[in-house]
C-alpha cells in the first residue's frame, strides 16, 4: 500500500509545488495523477517512490515502491538485460553480482512486458519507445508490491500504449498498487481507480469516475474537454474528445 497524508513539496516556504496531498493507493488498484505541464506531476510521484523527501506530511509505502522514470537514454552502453538487472539490486544487495533467480526474475519482467526480443541490444540503440517498455520490466523485476510510474506511455506508439495500459491492469489483477503521472486523461478513465488533479488552485483527490468530468478536466487545462460514452466489450466507459477547431478554448463550447 501507498498513503500520502497531508504531503507538501516546495523549493522554499514561498514556492510551493503542491501542498495538503492525502490519498492512499491500495493493492489491486491504481491511482492517477493529471495536470498541465509544470503542476508538479513528477515531482509527486518522486516523492511517492521515495526520491524527494516532502517538505511537510508523511508518504508511506509497504516494502518499497518499483519506479518507473520517464525514458530518457543513457550515456553507458548497458544491454536491455542489464537494465532490467539492475532493478533487482535491492535482492542482489551491495557488492554482490546477480545470480541464476536474479535472471530468471528479469528474464521473466521482459517476457511479460514484451520485449525479451531486445535483451541483447544496447539501451542508448532502442527507441524511445523500446526504452520505456525496458523501464517497466525493470521495475517489475524489482518484485515490489507498488509500481510508481512517470508517464508510462511516453514515446509509445497506440499499439505500445494498448500493451502496457493491458499489462498494468494485469498487475492490478494480481495484487499490485499503482501510481502513475499522465497527460492522457482516456488512460485514467481506463485505468484508474482514483484520481489526483493538480491545478492553479491546488490539488483534489477522489474516485476517477466521479472527478474527470467534462468540465473538471476543461478547467484543469484550460482546453474544452469532452467524454463520450462507449462499450468495451460490454464494460461501460468513456473517452476524451477535445475539439481542435476554432482554438479548443473553452470560450469556445
Amino acid at each position: 500500500m501507498l498513503e500520502f497524508d497531508g504531503v507538501g513539496f516546495g523549493y522554499g516556504r514561498q514556492d510551493w509545488v503542491f501542498r495538503d496531498v492525502s490519498f492512499d493507493v491500495l493493492p489491486g488498484t491504481a491511482t492517477a495523477v493529471l495536470g498541465p505541464n509544470g503542476s508538479g506531476k513528477t515531482t509527486l510521484v518522486r516523492c511517492a517512490a521515495g526520491l524527494l523527501e516532502p517538505a511537510e506530511g508523511t508518504v508511506r509505502r509497504a516494502d518499497g515502491a518499483g519506479y518507473v522514470p520517464q525514458a530518457h537514454s543513457s550515456a553507458f552502453g548497458y544491454s536491455a538485460l542489464d537494465m532490467v538487472l539492475m532493478g533487482r539490486a535491492r535482492q542482489v544487495g551491495i557488492f554482490r553480482t546477480p545470480g541464476a533467480a536474479d535472471r530468471a526474475a528479469a528474464s521473466e519482467a521482459m517476457e511479460k512486458v514484451g520485449v525479451a526480443g531486445l535483451r541483447a541490444r544496447r539501451f542508448p540503440t532502442l527507441s524511445g519507445g523500446e526504452q520505456q517498455l525496458v523501464l517497466i520490466a525493470r521495475a517489475i523485476a524489482a518484485g515490489c508490491p507498488v509500481l510508481v510510474l512517470d508517464e508510462p506511455a511516453t514515446g509509445l506508439d497506440l499499439k505500445n500504449q494498448v500493451r502496457v495500459l493491458s499489462l498494468l491492469r494485469e498487475l492490478m489483477s494480481g495484487g499490485m498498487a499503482l501510481l502513475l503521472s499522465t497527460h492522457h486523461p482516456d488512460h485514467a478513465l481506463y485505468l484508474a481507480d482514483r484520481a489526483v488533479l493538480l491545478g492553479r488552485d491546488g490539488a483534489r483527490t477522489g474516485q476517477a469516475a466521479d472527478l474527470l468530468t467534462d468540465a473538471a478536466l476543461s478547467a484543469l487545462y484550460g482546453v474544452t474537454v469532452r467524454t463520450l460514452p462507449y462499450s468495451d466489450g460490454g464494460t461501460p466507459r468513456r473517452a476524451v474528445v477535445v475539439p481542435y477547431g476554432g482554438g479548443g478554448g473553452k470560450d469556445n463550447a
